[in-house]
């Protein structure tokens, strides 16, 4: 069995691929064609795909009783252990500042300015 998931892909990739394999939904791709037919198939995807990502899933004979590929995808397959992982960014991780921390970055407000790095207008500030 093997699957192709193409994102943002030419028309014609997708048409060509229709060929080996049956189109299940939009940009998904399955069959059973030969291992000589899929690594054919799967460098035209690599080498036609554009802009676009592609993902090729397919049985094999390992551990888990698959393996996959990517092409220009955020997410990447990582051995650990003998287990294929897939590796994937996280955007909402702590990235590591860039300057000096008393620095306070551009674009803030000026009121978030004084609420993160003190100070007033100069007349005393609040209501007290």
């Amino acid at each position: 069995m093997t699957v192709i998931v193409l994102t943002n892909c030419p028309v014609g990739l997708r048409g060509f691929l229709t060929r080996w394999l049956l189109e299940i939904s939009p940009g998904v791709f399955l069959g059973a064609p030969s291992t000589r037919i899929r690594e054919v198939l799967w460098n035209e995807v690599r080498q036609y795909a554009g802009q676009g990502r592609a993902l090729l899933a397919y049985q094999t004979n390992t551990e888990q009783g698959y393996a996959f590929e990517t092409h220009d995808h955020a997410w990447h397959p990582t051995d650990h252990e003998g287990l294929t992982l897939i590796h994937r960014p996280n955007p909402t991780a702590p990235r590591p500042p860039k300057g000096p921390a008393d620095v306070p970055r551009q674009g803030w407000s000026k009121a978030a300015k004084r609420r993160k790095y003190g100070g007033g207008r100069g007349g005393g500030g609040g209501a007290g």
